[in-house]
């Protein structure tokens, strides 16, 4: 069973996020077998999604960075968005979920002139 966890994205923002990855047993997972991506969508019938940048920051200790750069979060409209995280196990061939939730899009106020 995935986490679930709700995301807070600044438009026209960077948008980063640690996440400490755990087995059943609330152990760090070790993240060397696995390849990691995730997408976020307004709904998940959607056909645009944007995929997150997602980087193995401590491969022992199951902590993982997921990304959006500022020009994506500034495409994506206001308001709520579905997004998931997977991994595929290279050494057992198995996929599975780690992240879910919901990620509301914060709207930008600030502009430059």
């Amino acid at each position: 069973m995935a986490t679930y966890a709700n995301l807070y994205i600044d438009q026209g923002a960077d948008f980063k996020s640690n996440v400490l990855i755990e087995d059943t047993n609330t152990d760090p997972l070790d993240l060397n077998d696995l390849t990691i991506y995730g997408q976020i969508r307004r709904t998940y019938l959607s056909d645009t999604a944007y995929d997150f940048t997602i980087t193995k920051v401590d491969v022992s200790g199951g902590e993982i960075q997921i990304e959006l750069d500022a020009a994506t979060t500034e495409s994506m409209n206001r308001g709520r968005y579905v997004y998931d995280i997977f991994a595929d196990d290279v050494g057992n061939g198995t996929t599975f979920k780690i992240l879910q939730g919901i990620a509301e899009v914060v709207p930008r106020v600030t502009r430059q002139a």
